[in-house]
C-alpha cells in the first residue's frame, strides 16, 4: 500500500474515533422512567431546573417543568393538566372573598427546599453600586406601600449611617401575576407590620383593615410602582442599568446568580442579616409545622416563630416551598409516573440538596426530609424501598444535629442596629462598599452575647420629632417619614431624581435581563467528559504526529531497501 494511501487510512479510522468518542452513551436505566411534568413557583425554579438537569445526565429521566408561578401551578394540577405543582401556597388561600378551591384528586404537600425572600436592589452614590445597604422591617414595609419614596429618607439613613444616600426616587416593582413569593411577603407583613399594611390595603382599594396574605400583590394608583411577571421579570427589571433606583422581593438565589446585592434585614435581636443558608437554617428552627398527618394541611409552614427568632443569626423572611404530589391512580396519573416523581423526589430530598447554598437556597433539616419520606411513599408506584434516611446525603444532618444550624457563623459587631455599618458585599456582589470614617467599628465575630455596640435606638438621619399625624400606625408621625430632595452635605442644586449635581450616574451594565441559574454537573458526568476529554487529546496527538512518523518510517525502509 503506498505511503499516502496509508495516511488517507488513518486520517479516516482517527476521524471516525473522534466522532465516536462525542457521543455519551445514556444511562441503562433511561428507558425504565416515564416522562413527567410539573409547574409552578418561581420561588423555587433555580433549583428545581438544576435538579431536572441533573437526573437526566445521571438516570436519563425526563422531567418537564414550567416556572410560571404557584398560582398557576396549583392552578394546572387542579386541572390534571400537571403531574405535580410546586408552590409556597397551599389550597385554600382567600383573597377579595374568593376562595382557592384545593383539586378534587388525591394530593399531599412535600418540602422541597427552603429558602430566604431577599430585597435585590440597584443603588449607586457617586457612580459606584452599593451592596451593603441595610433595611428594618418598619422601612421595607413602608417602601413597598408608597410610604417612603426616595432613597435618602430619613428612615433609610437611620439603617445605614456608614452611607450618605442619595435622593433618587425609589422604584418599587413588585410581582404582576399570582406568586409564591408575594404570598410569603405579604404574610410578613400583615402580621409583622400590620399597620403600615392595612392602610395600605384601605389605600389600594381592598377595603378596611388588614387585608392579609395575598397572592395578588395590590398596586397603589399614581406611584412610582411598577409590576413585572415572574421571578425573572421583577429581577430581571432591577438589573438593567435603567432600573438603577429599583427594589424587589425575589428568591435569594436570583440576586445571587446575576450578581447583584440584597439588603440585610434587621432581625428581634437588632442585628442586619443577609439570607444566606446557614441565616435560613438558624430562622426555620422556630417555624411550626402541621403536624396532624391527616390534615390534608400536613406539613404546611406557620412562620410566625421565624419572624420573631431571637436568634441573632436569624433571617427574619425565611420559609421553604412546598411540592404538590398526587396519591392516586388517577388523572392521568400512572404508576410508571409515580416511579419517576418518587424517584425524582428521593434525588432531590437528599443529594439535590448538597446543591442549595450555591444555587442561593438553604438545605431542608432532617426532620422535614424525613417528613418528605412519609410523603413519598403515599405515591402510587414510588420505588419505596430505596427511601432510607440513612442513606440520605443531606448536608444539615449528621446523625441527630443540624450541622448548618450548628456552624452557623454569628454577625459581626458592626452589623448591630446603632452608629456602625459593615462595608461587607451581600447576594451576588461580593465587593465591599466604602463606610463614612468611623462608621465600621469593626469586624469580630462573636457569640450570641457578642456585640455591646449600638445598643437599642437607630444612629443619625432620623430627624427630631416634629409632631403631626399617623396615618399608618407605626407610631411616627407621617412628617417625619420622607426626607427632602437636597443634598444638605453640598447645599448645591440636584437632580430631584438621582440626587445628583451634574449627571444621573447611571453607568453601565449587564443588559441582559435573564437570570441564568448556576449549572452544576453530576459527577459521573464530570468523570466521563474528563474521560473523552483526554482520549480526544490522545487522538489529536495520533492525528498530528502520526502521519509524519509513519510516513519517515517508510521513507526509511525504503532507503534500506535500496542499498541492500
Amino acid at each position: 500500500m503506498k505511503p499516502a494511501t496509508r495516511f488517507r487510512l488513518a486520517a479516516i479510522v482517527l476521524s471516525l474515533l473522534c466522532a465516536l468518542s462525542a457521543v455519551q452513551t445514556p444511562p441503562a436505566a433511561a428507558a425504565s422512567y416515564a416522562k413527567i411534568t410539573g409547574s409552578g413557583s418561581t420561588w423555587s425554579a433555580n433549583a428545581v431546573q438544576q435538579w431536572v438537569r441533573n437526573v437526566k445526565a445521571n438516570y436519563g429521566m425526563t422531567v418537564n417543568f414550567t416556572a410560571n408561578g404557584s398560582s398557576q401551578g396549583r392552578e394546572q394540577f387542579k386541572n390534571n393538566t400537571v403531574d405535580f405543582a410546586v408552590s409556597e401556597i397551599p389550597y385554600g388561600l382567600k383573597e377579595q372573598g374568593i376562595t382557592d378551591q384545593p383539586p378534587r384528586r388525591g394530593y399531599a404537600y412535600m418540602p422541597i427546599v427552603a429558602g430566604g425572600t431577599a430585597f435585590m436592589y440597584n443603588l449607586k452614590i457617586n457612580g459606584k453600586m452599593v451592596t451593603n445597604l441595610r433595611l428594618s422591617g418598619a422601612t421595607i414595609a413602608k417602601i413597598f406601600t408608597g410610604k417612603i419614596t426616595r432613597w435618602n429618607d430619613a428612615a433609610i439613613a437611620g439603617d445605614n449611617p456608614g452611607l450618605t444616600m442619595p435622593a433618587r426616587a425609589i422604584v418599587p416593582v413588585v410581582r404582576s401575576d399570582g406568586s409564591g413569593t408575594s404570598a410569603q411577603f405579604t404574610t410578613w407583613m400583615s402580621k409583622e407590620q400590620g399597620g403600615i399594611w392595612s392602610d395600605y390595603c384601605g389605600r389600594t382599594g381592598r377595603g378596611s383593615g388588614n387585608c392579609g396574605q395575598t397572592s395578588n400583590y395590590p398596586l397603589l394608583s399614581g406611584s412610582a410602582m411598577v409590576s413585572k411577571s415572574g421571578s425573572l421579570g421583577v429581577s430581571g427589571h432591577v438589573r438593567q442599568p435603567s432600573g438603577e433606583g429599583a427594589i424587589t422581593y425575589v428568591e435569594y438565589s436570583y440576586a445571587k446568580n446575576t450578581g447583584f446585592p440584597v439588603a440585610k434585614v434587621l432581625n428581634k435581636d437588632n442585628y442586619y442579616v443577609e439570607p444566606t443558608a446557614a441565616s435560613v437554617a438558624v430562622a426555620l428552627t422556630k417555624a411550626g409545622i402541621n403536624q396532624n398527618k391527616r390534615s390534608v394541611n400536613y406539613l404546611t409552614q406557620i412562620l410566625d416563630g421565624v419572624y420573631r427568632n431571637a436568634d441573632s443569626r436569624t433571617y427574619p423572611l425565611s420559609s421553604y416551598s412546598y411540592m404538590i404530589l398526587p396519591t392516586k391512580e388517577e388523572s392521568g396519573f400512572t404508576k410508571a409516573k409515580g416511579n419517576s416523581l418518587g424517584t425524582f423526589a428521593r434525588y432531590f430530598l437528599c443529594d439535590g440538596q448538597q446543591q442549595a447554598d450555591r444555587l442561593g437556597y438553604s438545605p431542608l433539616p432532617k426532620n422535614l426530609v424525613q417528613a418528605g419520606f412519609d410523603q413519598i411513599r403515599k405515591v402510587p408506584g414510588a420505588p419505596t424501598g430505596s427511601i432510607n434516611i440513612n442513606d440520605c446525603r443531606n448536608p444539615t444532618f449528621s446523625g441527630g444535629t443540624n450541622t448548618l444550624v450548628k456552624n452557623a457563623p454569628f454577625p459581626k459587631d458592626c452589623d448591630k442596629k446603632g452608629p456602625t455599618q459593615c462595608g461587607d458585599g451581600t447576594g451576588g456582589a461580593k465587593d465591599p462598599t466604602t463606610v463614612k470614617p468611623g462608621a465600621n467599628g469593626g469586624s469580630s465575630s462573636g457569640g450570641a452575647g457578642s456585640g455591646g455596640t449600638g445598643g437599642s435606638g437607630g444612629s443619625g438621619g432620623t430627624g427630631g420629632g416634629t409632631g403631626g399625624t399617623d396615618t399608618d400606625g407605626d407610631g411616627k408621625p407621617d412628617s417625619t417619614e420622607s426626607a427632602a430632595a437636597t443634598d444638605g452635605s453640598t447645599g448645591g442644586v440636584i437632580d430631584p431624581d438621582t440626587g445628583e449635581l451634574i449627571s444621573d450616574g447611571a453607568g453601565t451594565g449587564d443588559t441582559s435581563v435573564a437570570a441564568n441559574p448556576v449549572s452544576l454537573a453530576s459527577d459521573s458526568a464530570l468523570g466521563m467528559r474528563s474521560a473523552l476529554m483526554a482520549l480526544s487529546a490522545v487522538l489529536l496527538v495520533a492525528v498530528v504526529i502520526g502521519p509524519p512518523l509513519t510516513a519517515r518510517v517508510l521513507a526509511a525502509r525504503t532507503r534500506r531497501k535500496g542499498e541492500l
